[in-house]
């Protein structure tokens, strides 16, 4: 089989390469703490969150009980763990239930016990607490509002922590036990704090830089919400308070090794591989454009890199909603913009995708793309430009079967990004 008459089949390799490297066993065995002398309590949320726990089972050879949160569908069987499923991206009444009862779970426990927290991406939508004065239905038009903005995650993130009970550190400082935070990062820069708007980490962001960027993308909250931030009741615990003095975190899998490993890949099977970054942010079709123009300089100039080569990126972009009723991710995004920008140009071949499995809303992780994809697109009676314009790439791929699907992955390290110059 050669690279050039199977090149999906290659992208795909390297997405499996990525995910086995980020699966949380390894880096749950490396980071397990010392036994307490009093009980052993799990939490966590994330939509890795299940499997984390699942892992965390196989190894602890003591009691051990506890509850986590994840995404509907993404639960897994666990004998000693509950799994609470809940609503993501945007929150729902389950979700609120769980983040009540993880704190009711801290809140009860003593110095002798230890708290194990499992965190990942998504575990923001997943805990819903708005405080005194604002409701469910105020959170969900906050995620609802952040996710059509385009800001940044760590942005959102300082947004949603000052607008919470339990963000920010505060299900951490809810304790008396002592925390150990297992994080697997799915954050440009491994910031831990920023992890699921860090519900055990705590950072040194402000109110005040809240209410900033709120300004800044034009978010239309609720009196109520911007009357809390304007007050010191909306002020987070801050990384040097005692309460923290107990406790420590650990990243345990990020998008950094999850490249390295899928460039491993690549070249086991005779291809060099090229790795722009791990912390890519920005808008996914400006950044599809800038992916783009690499991979036509290397086509055509063979720099920076020579042909044949794969360019490899992850981080989280972002997509600014400019259409109604469209469906699809930024990885989704981000395929379709390049698949405008190397139209004719059969030698370049695309996955984007969500290491998590879910792009977006959606049942996909991302999609695939190349210098055809945009002529089956017209060929279907579909115009790939407009199909951008709605933010729609949902329904492009899927017409022309070109949707990336794997189901839930058991992690999250955000977006894993390959394209094939062959």
């Amino acid at each position: 089989m050669t690279i050039t008459a199977a090149p999906r089949d290659f992208l795909k390799s390297l997405f499996d390469a990525a995910v086995r490297a980020a699966d949380p066993l390894t880096g749950i065995k490396a980071r397990l703490p010392e036994k307490p002398k009093g009980r052993t309590v799990v939490i966590g949320a994330g939509k890795g969150a299940a499997q984390m726990a699942q892992a965390l089972e196989s190894v602890w050879d003591g009691p051990l009980e506890g509850l986590v949160v994840t995404r509907y569908g993404y639960g897994c069987d666990t004998r000693h763990t509950e799994i609470i499923e809940a609503a993501h991206p945007v929150p729902d009444a389950a979700g609120l239930a769980a983040a009540r009862r993880l704190m009711e779970t801290v809140n009860q426990l003593t110095e002798d016990d230890l708290v194990i927290a499992l965190v990942c991406g998504g575990g923001s939508a997943l805990l819903p607490a708005p405080p005194k004065g604002l409701t469910l239905e105020d959170e969900i038009a906050l995620n609802e509002m952040l996710l059509a903005s385009g800001a940044p995650i760590s942005a959102m993130n300082v947004v949603r922590k000052h607008l919470s009970t339990i963000k920010g550190g505060r299900l951490a400082a809810a304790t008396k036990a002592r925390v150990v935070s297992l994080i697997v990062s799915d954050i440009p820069g491994d910031n831990p704090a920023h992890v699921a708007s860090g519900p055990t980490v705590p950072d040194s962001s402000t109110r005040h830089e809240a209410l900033e960027i709120i300004r800044q993308y034009g978010l239309q909250l609720p009196q109520a919400a911007l009357d809390h931030l304007n007050s010191p009741k909306a002020d987070a615990p801050r990384p040097d308070d005692p309460v923290f003095s107990r406790h420590e975190h650990h990243i345990i899998a990020s998008a950094g090794v999850s490249l390295e490993a899928a460039a491993a890949q690549a070249k086991e099977q005779g291809i060099e591989a090229a790795i722009l970054s791990d912390a890519i942010e920005g808008e996914s079709r400006d950044v599809a454009l800038v992916h783009a123009a690499i991979a036509r300089e290397v086509l055509g100039r063979d720099r920076p890199f020579s042909k044949p080569v794969v360019i490899l990126s992850g981080g989280e972009t972002t997509v600014t909603l400019r259409g109604k009723g469209g469906k699809g991710g930024r990885n989704g995004e981000f395929a379709l913009a390049m698949a405008l920008a190397i139209d004719g140009q059969q030698d370049i071949h695309v996955l984007a995708a969500d290491t998590d499995g879910i792009d977006g809303s959606e049942d996909n992780a991302g999609a695939f793309a190349d210098g055809g994809t945009v002529k089956r697109l017209r060929t279907a009676g579909l115009d790939a430009r407009r199909l951008l314009d709605g933010n729609d790439s949902y329904s492009g791929f899927a017409a022309v079967g070109e949707l990336f699907e794997t189901g839930p992955t058991g992690t999250n390290v955000n977006d894993f990004r390959a394209i094939l110059i062959d």
